[in-house]
């Protein structure tokens, strides 16, 4: 794969902000490159690069644009913009399966 075709996250073991954006971005379904900074010393280097010399994670690469400490959301946005072919589908709105809410004003 190369590096636009998955978002490559780089996190460390014990990290509470980096298991909230695995769980986040599990329920995605993008196709997710971990990279372990404790274990990768390339990918150390590589967050220290982007974070001016300190390994704060989770720091998150898409196409080439780095964020530091980004929620789901902010994941999935950047997504869309420089790899859209990335996205997962728009959801659907949900049908409320209560009978009052299924009509509609004329």
């Amino acid at each position: 794969m190369t590096s636009s075709d998955t978002v490559h996250v780089y996190w460390r073991p014990g990290c509470p902000y980096c298991a909230m954006l695995r769980r986040g971005l599990k329920r995605t379904g993008l196709p997710v490159e971990w990279h372990n900074i404790w274990t990768d010393q390339r990918a150390a280097a590589r967050v220290r690069a982007v974070t001016g010399g300190d390994e704060t994670v989770p720091t998150v690469e898409i196409a080439g644009k780095a964020m530091v400490n980004p929620t789901t959301q902010q994941v999935l946005t950047a997504v869309r913009e420089r790899a859209p072919h990335l996205a997962p589908p728009e959801p659907q709105p949900r049908r409320s399966w209560l009978p009052w809410r299924r009509r509609t004003v004329s």
